[in-house]
């Protein structure tokens, strides 16, 4: 099948169908089209889309392993930078964790995830790999069966379906996999009740590092994509449309929060994407449902404050590839009724320290702002005990608690080798 290809309103088979061609539907993918295994990929967007869609860019050192272990690594080594300190840079003076000295002493790789999915692509479709781009998923049918049904819309809004005897669900939290659940499907989720701007400006990196600021005025964040591309992050109010912020303020907001003025100035650039990020965690209670398999985003949404999402994506895809095809060429089922278990020992590993990383990043903000709540003022004595703390003790607690994880971060050599064993471990 050709990339332009769509699906056609007629009936069509497949031992496995894969909705989406991200880090999970391309890594299972290609996996099991290594082993011989029939499956197809449906995907809503055109190729270009897929090709350019700027996501993470930090590679655990377990992802590079396994795409090392399956061919799949090719660009990335050829392309990626290693990558291993970071920068925080606070109220009470800055430093820096070289963390690939720390803990397991393992990198990232600095690679942009829409360069990985591309190579997974090329890949995929060299191998004689089945996709059809521009074919929604609208629903999972007769997952509780031994065959069931994906109902599809192509680009020109004719309907079709795939047969298969498992779906991989690959396509976010929005996708057809999340809505063709059971209605009792318990799911847990989190707001943080923080939003980033997220930039990507046509600037070189201004540090050596991974930088975490955090400020008064909120946290902002400055990470490398490429020796011509910066990710910046800023906090911003819940709610703030993409395109409220000017170039210059926000170029006057990364300065001052980054506080240039101390460190030497920021690179700035034309702003290439912008977007706002909301910080949310968000995990199924199980990744198995009948014939319906969950990988990537559509199993878990980590926030993105520790860079987990796609290097979830490629080990569940893995774990999964490895799952489908003990099943579908040996009929040994054992690891396909673990797989949910094994998933989610990672996964909630990666929320909790994501969680950990909002917790240290960001001060207590008030309502519609993004700046921090000052510390109260009065006399140096709390509540009665038994009585409710009052928002402004609260906020002061919190930010008391903050700083002292920062302090703990910045002299404790068990702290840092904890951090950096967390930060890339997955």
């Amino acid at each position: 099948m050709t990339e332009r290809q769509t699906g056609r309103t007629a009936q069509q088979t497949a031992d496995v169908v894969i909705l989406g061609a991200g880090p999970a539907g391309l890594t299972l993918g290609n996996l099991l089209r290594a082993a011989g295994i029939d499956c197809v990929v449906l995907e809503r967007a055109d190729p270009e889309h897929v090709r350019t869609r700027a996501r993470a860019g930090f590679l655990a050192a377990n992802t590079v392993r396994v795409l090392d272990r399956h061919g799949l690594a090719d660009g990335l080594h050829r392309h990626g930078k290693p990558h291993g300190t970071c920068e925080f840079r606070t109220e009470d003076g800055s430093f820096r964790l070289d963390y690939g000295a720390l803990g397991r002493r393992e990198l990232h790789t600095v690679y942009p995830q829409q360069d990985l999915v591309t190579d997974l692509l090329t890949h995929y479709l060299a191998a004689g790999g089945r996709i059809a781009f521009e074919t929604e998923a609208r629903a999972v049918e007769g997952i509780d069966g031994p065959a069931p049904t994906v109902t599809v819309r192509d680009a020109e809004g004719r309907p079709g379906r795939w047969r298969a005897r498992y779906v991989a669900g690959c396509d976010g939290r929005h996708g057809a996999a999340r809505r063709s659940l059971p209605p009792d499907t318990r799911r847990y989720h989190r707001d943080h009740g923080v939003s980033w701007l997220a930039l990507l400006a046509e600037a070189p990196p201004s540090m050596d590092a991974v930088g975490y600021a955090m400020h008064p005025e909120g946290f902002a964040g400055h990470m490398a994509r490429t020796a011509d591309v910066t990710r910046y992050y800023l906090q911003c109010p819940p709610g703030t449309p993409a395109d409220a912020w000017s170039e210059e303020r926000i170029r006057t907001a990364l300065d001052r929060r980054l506080r240039a003025d101390e460190h030497g100035p920021l690179h700035h650039g034309r702003i290439l994407h912008r977007s706002v990020v909301h910080l949310e965690s968000d995990v199924l209670d199980r990744l198995r449902y009948g014939s319906l398999l969950l990988a990537g985003d559509a199993a878990s949404l980590p926030a993105p404050a520790a860079a987990k999402g796609a290097n979830l994506a490629v080990l569940e895809a893995e774990l999964l590839a490895e799952a489908l095809i003990d099943e579908l060429q040996r009929g040994d089922a054992r690891a396909l009724d673990g797989y949910s278990a094994r998933c989610l020992t990672h996964i909630w590993r990666a929320q909790e320290f994501a969680h950990w990383m909002i917790q240290l990043l960001h001060s207590p903000v008030g309502p519609g702002s993004g700046a921090a709540v000052g510390p109260v003022v009065g006399p140096a004595v709390g509540p009665a005990v038994g009585a409710q703390a009052g928002p402004a003790e609260e906020s002061f607690f919190h930010e008391a608690m903050r700083r002292s994880r920062v302090e703990s971060l910045r002299t404790s050599r068990t702290h840092q080798d904890w951090f950096a064993e967390n930060y890339v471990g997955i």
